[in-house]
């Protein structure tokens, strides 16, 4: 029988190129997708001396045309039954101060790109009644005071558009998690143009494979938000539970009667 594969965008470092390892040891040929050719092509010849087919998709995701391209690897490759949506950029710098050009950047990977792809993942999945959507979000999602908020922002959209599309995705047997990471050792903090060290504790800095052997365990329990370093999963239920609770009440036909 043939392997199932995984699509894999931001493959060529970080949490995409541990995702890729790890994905490869569970049975998956690959489909890796960066900018980056010559990281990308070292990594699938890495994983290929192991037996792994890999693809390589150059491909930079704040341009259109190149999104365009992943979105039609994804819906037609019917191989393709899991994808990590991970290609992502950070800032540190103060809100009020964050330029332009980095907030349209930003706004184009972490949300426009990624929107697109997790609903092409969507739209093909489903039609296959199978398969594993992997946003990878952060906890500041849930926590915007922390950091710059453009950032925050980002990633809570990618949270409630995974919300958004729990139900429909797993009526059609899709599986759907966003992983709320805390700080994580990558290179994502040297490209925001932060020395990681300086500006968090260590104790508050998680290992990359700690991380992503987390995410993974998290997918295998069948949570569908995963905070690899929170103590007591109750307290994210309850959080939940929470905001469950204020559905009913968030529409009605007359204001509260303490605004009357």
């Amino acid at each position: 029988m043939s392997r199932p594969k995984a699509l894999i965008t931001g493959a060529s470092t970080g949490i995409g190129k541990a995702y890729a390892q790890r994905l490869a040891r569970r049975g998956y040929d690959l489909v890796l997708v960066a900018r980056d050719k010559a990281r990308l092509e070292a990594l699938a010849a890495e994983l290929q001396q192991d037996g792994v087919a890999c693809q390589v998709l150059v491909a930079d995701l704040t341009q259109s045309a190149d999104v365009a391209r992943v979105e039609q690897a994804l819906e037609g490759d019917s191989a393709i039954s899991f994808f990590l949506n991970n290609a992502g950029i950070a800032t540190v710098e103060p809100q009020l101060r964050t330029s332009v050009e980095t907030i349209e950047k930003l706004i184009a990977l972490n949300v426009t790109a990624a929107t697109r792809l997790a609903l092409a993942a969507g739209r093909a999945f489903s039609a296959q009644k199978r398969g594993t959507i992997v946003n990878m979000a952060s906890a500041v999602a849930v926590n915007p005071e922390r950091f710059n908020g453009v950032y925050g922002g980002s990633k809570a959209f990618m949270l409630a558009l995974a919300q958004a599309l729990t139900r429909e995705l797993n009526a059609a047997g899709v599986t759907i998690q966003t992983v709320l990471p805390g700080a994580t050792r990558t290179e994502i903090w040297e490209r925001a143009g932060t020395d990681l060290d300086t500006v968090i504790p260590a104790e508050r800095i998680m290992a990359l494979d700690e991380l992503v052997d987390a995410a993974l365990k998290g997918l295998d329990m069948g949570e569908r938000i995963t905070i690899p370093s929170l103590p007591d999963a109750q307290d994210l239920a309850d959080m939940e539970t929470a905001r469950l609770k204020l559905g009913p009440n968030l529409s009605r036909n007359h204001p509260a009667a303490r605004y009357r």
